[in-house]
């Protein structure tokens, strides 16, 4: 096991701001307004999923339309998902989409048929 660990002022140049870090590890940054926010989370080569905290249904809503990145967790830790959902990241985040539909769609050859 691993403790959790939670890391203040993280930034770019800083290993746990550049790299893509899977572990119960959560770095935190101030902000002035969720513009600046967003702009922080979209300024990375990486984007799986974001946690937003919020009861402003304009910063769930800007969050939602402009965050760059697979999924976007309103209010809750990105730990759920229903299987039937797809789920996969954007950028160095992620190649490909998985859930049933795509592994489905990756064991099927289409073929046109055109009949007059």
């Amino acid at each position: 096991m691993v403790d959790p660990i939670v890391l203040d002022e993280v930034g770019p140049g800083m290993e746990a701001w550049d790299e893509e870090v899977f572990g119960p590890l959560v770095g935190v940054r101030p902000y002035d307004d969720p513009d600046e926010a967003i702009g922080l989370a979209n300024s990375t080569r990486f984007g799986l999923q974001e946690g937003v905290s919020t009861m402003d249904l304009n910063v769930a809503r800007s969050a939602i339309d402009d965050l760059r990145v697979g999924g976007v967790v309103m209010n809750d830790v990105p730990t759920w998902r229903a299987d039937n959902m797809p789920y996969g990241g954007v950028g160095d985040s992620g190649n490909t989409t998985e859930g049933p539909f795509e592994a489905a769609m990756s064991m099927t050859d289409e073929t046109l048929f055109l009949l007059r």
